[in-house]
C-alpha cells in the first residue's frame, strides 16, 4: 500500500437548506420552504413511470454552507469493500481478495489481518462487510460476510472470529449463517451487516441477479433477496415475523429485496433505513419494517438493462411497500451512514450514501421520513464510492480504486 500525505480540498457553497436535527419541524424544514436549487439530476430517466407521491424522486437540490475539507489519506490500498470504526478508534477495512487491514484515522496502516475462510473472489464476490461485536472492547469478536464457494456455485455467508491484532490474524473463525440456495452467479451478494440495540445482527442478501434467483426474492423459503435478523450464534432472533410460519426461513425479517449494500439506523427515531440497487433505474431508499414485502421483482421503477419492461411493468401493488425515495438514472447505492453528530450542524441526521455508477456521495436531507433535499459531494473525484462511515465528526470513505478519504469540518 502506498501511504500519502493528505491532500486537502476546502469546499463550501451558498446556503439553501439546513439538515433536520430531529423528526419534527426544524431549520431544515423551514429552509425547504424558502426555495431550493433545482434537482441535482438533470439526465433523462430510463423509464417514464410516474412516482407514487410528490418528492419520491428528483427532489430539489441543497448545498452545504459550512466550509469543510476533503483529505485523501491513501490511494491504491487494494480493493476495499467496507470501512468500519472500531471502539478503540481504529478503522477496520475489508478487502475483497480475502483479508482486512487496521488503519488509524489519519490513514496509516497499522496491521494486515489474515486467516479468514476461503472466499469466492469473482465478480462482485469476495470478503465483503464486517461488524464488531457489541462487546468488542472486551471480547475482540468481529463478524464478516463473504461469498462462499458451495458446490458448483456460491452463496452469501456470515462468519465470526476473534481479531488478534498482535498476530495479525482472526482466531477460531466459524461460519454462522448461509443464505441458501447456492447459485452459479458472481453478482448480487448483498452482504451488509448491522447490529441493533438488542445485540441482534441484521444481514442483507441479494437475489443473485440471474432469473433463477430473482423470483426467489418473493419466496419465504429462500435466502435470496432478503433482510435477516439473527443472534450472535446465527440463530433466528426472537420476535422475527416469520419465526413460527411453516415453510418460511425463521431468520427472515423483510423480503422482496433486489440487492442491498446499504443499511443504517436513524440516530433519532431508531428506524432501520436501507438502500438497494434497482435494475436500469429504480434504485430505492426504504424504511425497513418487520415482515414487510418491498416488492422486487413484482413492482419496480426500473427496467431491464436491455430496455425491456420488467414483469407487468407496475410500480404499485397492495401489500408491497413503496420506497421513500428512488433514483432514475441510477446512483448504484453502496455503503451508507447517517451523520450522527453536529460538528457540521446542517449535516446533523442527514443520510450519506456512496454512489458507484453515480461516482459521488449523495447527501440526503430528511424531514419526517421524507427526503427534502439532495446534494452531490466529491463528484469531481471520478471515483466509485464503495462504503462510508461516520466517526467523531468526520466521514470516511473507500472507493473501488482503493482511495481512502476523510471529510470533516474545516
Amino acid at each position: 500500500m502506498k501511504q500519502l500525505k493528505p491532500h486537502v480540498f476546502l469546499l463550501a457553497g451558498p446556503f439553501f437548506c439546513l439538515c433536520s436535527c430531529n423528526n419534527n419541524t426544524s431549520t431544515a424544514q423551514k429552509g425547504a420552504e424558502k426555495g431550493q436549487l433545482p434537482s441535482v439530476e438533470t439526465r433523462k430517466p430510463n423509464a417514464s413511470y410516474a412516482p407514487a407521491f410528490a418528492g419520491q424522486t428528483r427532489i430539489n437540490g441543497v448545498r452545504t454552507n459550512t466550509p469543510y475539507k476533503v483529505e485523501k489519506l491513501g490511494e491504491k490500498i487494494g480493493q476495499p469493500w467496507a470501512i468500519v470504526p472500531l471502539p478503540d478508534g481504529q478503522l477496520l477495512i475489508t478487502f475483497k481478495t480475502g483479508y482486512m487491514q487496521l488503519h488509524t484515522t489519519a490513514g496509516t496502516l497499522v496491521k494486515k489481518i489474515t486467516g479468514f475462510p476461503q472466499v469466492d473472489f469473482n465478480g462482485q464476490g469476495g470478503l465483503l462487510d464486517v461488524a464488531p461485536d457489541p462487546g468488542y472492547s472486551t471480547n475482540k469478536i468481529i463478524y464478516w460476510s463473504f461469498s462462499e464457494p458451495n458446490g458448483n456455485g456460491n452463496l452469501t455467508a456470515v462468519a465470526k472470529g476473534r481479531l488478534n491484532e498482535a498476530t495479525g490474524t482472526v482466531e477460531n473463525p466459524v461460519i454462522l449463517f448461509r443464505a441458501t440456495p447456492a447459485l452459479e452467479s458472481v453478482l448480487h451478494f448483498g452482504s451488509r451487516l448491522l447490529f441493533d440495540k438488542d445485540g441482534y445482527l441484521f444481514v442483507t442478501t441479494g437475489e443473485r441477479s440471474i432469473l433463477k434467483g430473482r423470483a426467489q426474492a418473493q419466496l419465504l423459503s429462500s435466502g435470496l433477496g432478503k433482510i435477516f435478523r439473527i443472534t450472535r450464534e446465527g440463530k433466528p432472533a426472537p420476535g422475527n415475523p416469520f419465526i413460527h410460519q411453516k415453510d418460511a426461513m425463521p431468520e427472515i425479517y423483510a423480503y422482496g429485496i433486489r440487492n442491498s449494500q446499504s443499511l443504517d439506523f436513524h440516530p433519532v427515531t431508531g428506524e432501520l433505513w436501507e438502500a438497494e440497487f434497482g435494475p436500469r433505474g429504480g434504485d430505492e431508499l426504504n424504511i425497513i419494517k418487520a415482515g414487510k414485502n418491498y416488492g422486487w421483482p413484482v413492482i419496480t421503477y426500473g427496467i431491464e438493462y436491455s430496455g425491456e419492461e420488467i414483469g407487468e411493468a407496475i410500480q404499485q401493488k397492495a401489500g408491497m411497500e413503496q420506497p421513500i425515495y428512488y433514483w432514475d438514472p441510477t446512483l448504484s447505492p453502496s455503503g451508507m451512514t447517517f451523520y450522527n453528530g453536529n460538528e457540521i450542524p446542517e449535516w446533523e441526521n442527514n443520510l450519506f450514501i456512496g454512489g458507484l455508477s453515480g461516482q459521488h456521495i449523495a447527501r440526503l436531507v430528511i424531514v419526517n421520513n421524507k427526503v427534502t433535499g439532495e446534494e452531490r459531494l466529491l463528484a469531481d473525484k471520478n471515483e466509485r464510492f464503495r462504503d462510508l462511515a461516520y466517526y467523531k465528526g468526520a466521514l470516511y470513505a473507500v472507493t473501488d480504486a482503493g482511495s481512502l478519504y476523510k471529510i470533516s469540518k474545516k
